[in-house]
């Protein structure tokens, strides 16, 4: 999840908002957003992917077989 925290820190910054404006906006608590980009592994999905919608951005689980297949083509 770390890697995650850490994009969407970059991507926050990149919108030029604190963490408290930015979590005003997206609708979710201070700590939430403190915890998320610091790679904490208790957050929420839920609210994890409200933060990736703000952000134009979704996540995407692929099992290794779909991995597999799509590497082949």
């Amino acid at each position: 999840m770390n890697g995650m925290g850490t994009k969407i820190k970059q991507l926050r910054k990149q919108a030029g908002l604190t963490q408290q404006e930015f979590a005003r906006r997206v609708g979710v608590g201070l700590r939430f957003i403190r915890d998320l980009e610091q790679g904490k592994p208790s957050v929420r999905l839920d609210k994890v992917n409200q933060v990736l919608a703000f952000l134009g951005h979704h996540l995407e689980i692929v099992t290794n077989h779909e991995r597999r297949e799509t590497s082949k083509s």
